[in-house]
């Protein structure tokens, strides 16, 4: 700990409240530290893949959730997406530090190795089945698109299942 005067806190933060912590980047995992993270707690890999979400918030959010449902991991894109952000941090309310991220080149890649590995893949769009009318047991990963987007071609087209959640109000979509 270093004691500094509060124009030095001003530089480094715009909202400090007095304090300023210096972290390392985020450490992101590979999908095989998902993997193991579910075979160490005996259980099925329950796993989700974000297809392009943008806003950090909705990142944190994702991130929060998935860690509130037991999800082993999440897996982004590298590019043409948000990456763990100290706001992602903040709006995850603290689940960034309990959950496996896994950032890779390729999702469709990333695909691959989970099926492999007995992974079944879900993809959330408009068009699929209802969600509550599948059964979830065994090994999955649930893709969700983007904000503006949705899930994209390639990856529906790699999924061995396609879900929706009915829309009964104005709007015709959670993204």
């Amino acid at each position: 700990m270093v004691e500094v005067d509060k124009a030095k806190l001003d530089a480094m933060a715009e909202n400090h409240q007095g304090i300023v912590a210096i972290v390392p980047p985020f450490d992101y995992c590979d999908v095989e530290d998902i993997l193991q993270e579910a075979q160490s707690k005996n259980e099925d890999p329950f796993i989700l893949i974000l297809d392009g979400i943008e806003d950090p918030h909705n990142l944190g959010a994702l991130i929060r959730c998935c860690e509130g449902a037991g999800a082993h991991g999440i897996i982004i894109p590298k590019n043409k997406a948000v990456g763990v952000t100290p706001t992602v941090i903040k709006s995850s309310a603290g689940a960034a530090e309990h959950l496996a991220v896994c950032r890779v080149t390729n999702l469709a890649s990333a695909m691959d190795k989970l099926r492999d590995r007995g992974v079944w893949i879900y993809a959330c769009e408009a068009d699929g089945q209802p969600y509550d009318k599948v059964d979830y047991k065994g090994p999955i990963a649930i893709i969700l698109g983007s904000e503006g987007f949705g899930v994209s071609r390639l990856l529906k087209e790699k999924s061995d299942f396609v879900l929706s959640i009915p829309m009964y109000g104005e709007l015709n979509s959670l993204n």
